[in-house]
């Protein structure tokens, strides 16, 4: 076992060290052709998960929503307190989601899974975790319907400005506390002593602005063998979070670019800029919701009003904003994958070592069995990042 207090990757020369320099090249062809074996059932997983999302909160809310509300009534209690009988129906609307999309759940995070090699995880720990982000968003999400209902109630034609507002906050709130407090639920964090890594990722932070509160390994290993990085939280809880699974099979100076990409992030103002583009497509969406949500009701009620917002009416809004969504989704992926190229240059050009830079991704490849150049559906749709063939290329150019 190596020493826990120490990241793998500025240890001398040992084994796993070697390793992690004969893992480098480019796929081979049985190797490209798993990861593409992987990505098209991924991407008809993804498919699959979407259009059942949708079909089951239109079937309830075309169909069961008023009557299941008019049985809830039935209670002297839920009848009179109507904030009470909203979030027990989102209960009852999520449990019964969560039973309807198990069994393509058990497929594409488990099965599929297993069938590349990329999870640890027995049917126990499995069932475990998918309990457990189950009830967080369960917890989460009553919380997020009720505050929206709240505001449709108290502001009437203004919600959808005051809803985006709110949710502009609750963004900031939850990308502080994140590593802090919902991370750890997950998985296994300790905080690595000063190292060399720690020198190298103070002289790239060096006259940037960004503080990190410290470096953070992350237990992935676990559950998986894929390998992750990132630069988690805000303020006072930034932290850079390291996944052990990295940690083991990358080089220092591969460590070191993926930082440096996190780095140029922070340096070219990507979070603000899209804090800023959230807050504006989330008031468009709200706006959309508004107008949407109003013709519904009318059609099923004969009236609405902001003030009697009925409850039967949330499988439509949660519809509505689901689809507002995916339709806003190839258009959010298209940016991050725009900030996510600006990045890669940054970290080119602040580390003059694009052997690492290239050698990193194919690393990535090879552990996510990550297809290099997926189909343009898959990266329109689900990818936040460049295509790595498109990532690689533009390091070879820049050598």
């Amino acid at each position: 076992m190596p020493d826990e207090t120490q990241p793998a990757a500025s240890r001398k020369s040992s084994p796993p060290d070697r390793a992690k320099q004969g893992d480098a090249s480019e796929l081979s062809p049985k190797e490209l052709a798993e990861a593409r074996q992987y990505s098209h059932l991924s991407l008809k997983y993804n498919l699959m998960d979407k259009g059942l999302d949708f079909l089951y909160l239109f079937i309830v809310a075309a169909v069961f929503a008023r009557p299941v509300d008019r049985w809830l009534c039935q209670s002297a209690i839920l009848d009179h307190w109507e904030s009470l009988r909203l979030v027990v129906f989102f209960f009852m609307l999520t449990a019964v989601h969560a039973l309807v999309s198990l069994p393509l759940s058990w497929k594409a995070d488990y099965l599929l899974e297993h069938r590349f090699g990329l999870s640890k995880l027995s049917p126990g720990r499995w069932g475990l975790r998918y309990l457990k982000r189950l009830a967080l968003a369960v917890a989460f999400g009553a919380i997020l319907i009720l505050g929206l209902y709240w505001i449709v109630w108290i502001t009437g034609p203004w919600w959808w400005i005051v809803a985006a507002a709110a949710f502009f906050l609750v963004s900031i709130v939850v990308g502080q506390w994140m590593p802090v407090l919902i991370l750890p639920l997950f998985y296994r964090i300790e905080q690595l002593e000063a190292s060399e890594l720690s020198d190298r990722f103070r002289r790239l932070s060096e006259g940037t602005g960004l503080s990190i509160e410290g470096i953070y390994r992350i237990g992935l290993s676990e559950e998986t063998v894929k390998g992750n990085a990132m630069l988690a939280g805000l303020g006072r809880t930034r932290r850079v979070l390291l996944g052990d699974t990295l940690l083991d099979r990358f080089t220092p100076d591969e460590i070191e670019v993926i930082f440096a990409h996190e780095v140029g992030h922070h340096v070219l103002n990507h979070i603000y800029k899209l804090i800023g583009a959230g807050l504006v497509l989330t008031s468009i969406g709200f706006w959309i919701s508004d107008l949407a949500l109003a013709s519904w009701v009318v059609h099923a009620e004969g009236v609405f009003r902001y003030s009697q917002l009925p409850v039967s009416a949330l499988p439509m809004l949660m519809l509505i904003l689901s689809v507002f969504g995916a339709v806003l989704g190839p258009l959010q992926n298209a940016i991050s994958r725009h900030f996510e190229r600006q990045s890669d240059r940054y970290a080119l050009e602040h580390t003059a070592n694009s052997g690492a830079y290239i050698a990193a991704f194919r690393k990535l490849a090879r552990l996510n069995k990550d297809n290099p150049d997926p189909h343009w559906l898959e990266v329109a749709l689900f990818r936040s990042h460049p295509p790595i063939s498109q990532r690689v290329a533009m390091a070879k150019k820049l050598k």
